[in-house]
């Protein structure tokens, strides 16, 4: 049994000494039986590589979209966030560009007629227990606010201080159906009482019936005792329209308030003047005119001449 194993040994290594002496003879005659082998598993091989590639390929993009979408989300959300911060400080550049406004035109007036103001930003519009147009100022008693003073924007008049806490006051608007102040026709002595009634139009009505009035007149503040509630001066309004029915005892007209009192952001508060009247030079350099009349031309045809 032995032996019989040592020949199959003999015989194996034999059998593999001269299979390699045979691929060596095959490579030192230029026959390259190893690459050719190689050379035909590839071809073999190569529609189940491209199948696979084929395959698989798809799967790989698509996890490779799904982080470019992520990180696309990512970018997308910063920038939507950047987007509205920036969009939060022009509006508040717009406010503040428009308080400024608002104040160098109320400083301005003040300074004309020389009075002594305290500048007041608006914090909110609304109706107090006793009336119903209101507006809350961030200044108080600790700036010196008491009630009955007068309060103006740079077009002209607002309303009067009503209720004041330490660090804040009320306004009654010249709006508020409950408001009356006294006024002249600029550049005459024609007085009378104009009254909120709760929209952008007042009432005017003449104390003397005998009084003229027309479109386009301007009204100013005909003043108070010891300038309480109301300072005199003041650019009111200008007259739209006039109520000349027959029969009246009174002269009735409609106005509109110089100042836009649905849009005030900053306004002052009058606390003492240097000037008694300042008159007529508050009047504004170009109040609003009344429409100017249309002309009619009639034609009439000549007869023609025999």
């Amino acid at each position: 049994m032995a032996t019989r194993g040592n020949s199959r040994t003999r015989l194996l290594l034999v059998s593999l000494l001269v299979t390699s002496l045979f691929f060596i003879t095959l490579d030192l005659r230029g026959l390259s039986v190893m690459a050719s082998a190689r050379s035909i598993a590839g071809s073999v091989l190569k529609p189940f590589q491209s199948t696979g590639s084929f395959i698989f390929s798809p799967i790989g993009n698509f996890f490779g979209d799904i982080r470019n979408i992520g990180q696309a989300n990512e970018k997308l959300a910063v920038l939507t966030g950047e987007n509205r911060d920036l969009k939060e400080e022009l509006a508040e550049f717009k406010g503040i560009t428009g308080e400024l406004k608002q104040l160098k035109s109320v400083l301005d007036l003040a300074g004309q007629a020389r009075f002594r103001v305290v500048a007041a930003k608006v914090l909110a519009y609304g109706a107090s227990t006793n009336f119903d147009q209101t507006i809350t100022l961030d200044v108080g008693r600790a700036s010196g606010i008491t009630r009955d003073m007068t309060v103006i924007s740079g077009k002209g008049l607002v309303g009067v201080i009503k209720s004041t806490t330490v660090n804040s006051s009320i306004v009654q608007l010249m709006s508020d159906p409950g408001f009356r102040v006294g006024v002249r026709i600029a550049e005459s002595q024609s007085m009378g009482i104009l009254s909120g009634k709760g929209s952008n139009y007042f009432d005017l009505e003449l104390l003397d019936a005998r009084d003229n009035i027309k479109q386009g007149d301007v009204l100013l503040s005909r003043g108070s005792d010891g300038n309480k509630p109301f300072v005199p001066g003041i650019p009111v309004g200008i007259v739209l329209s006039v109520n000349n029915s027959i029969g009246q005892l009174t002269k009735s007209a409609e106005v509109r308030p110089f100042t836009e009192l649905s849009a005030l952001g900053v306004v002052a508060i009058i606390t003492s003047t240097r000037v008694n009247d300042p008159r007529d030079s508050l009047i504004p350099k170009a109040p609003i005119a009344s429409p100017t009349p249309t002309v009619t031309v009639f034609v009439t045809p000549t007869p023609e001449q025999n």
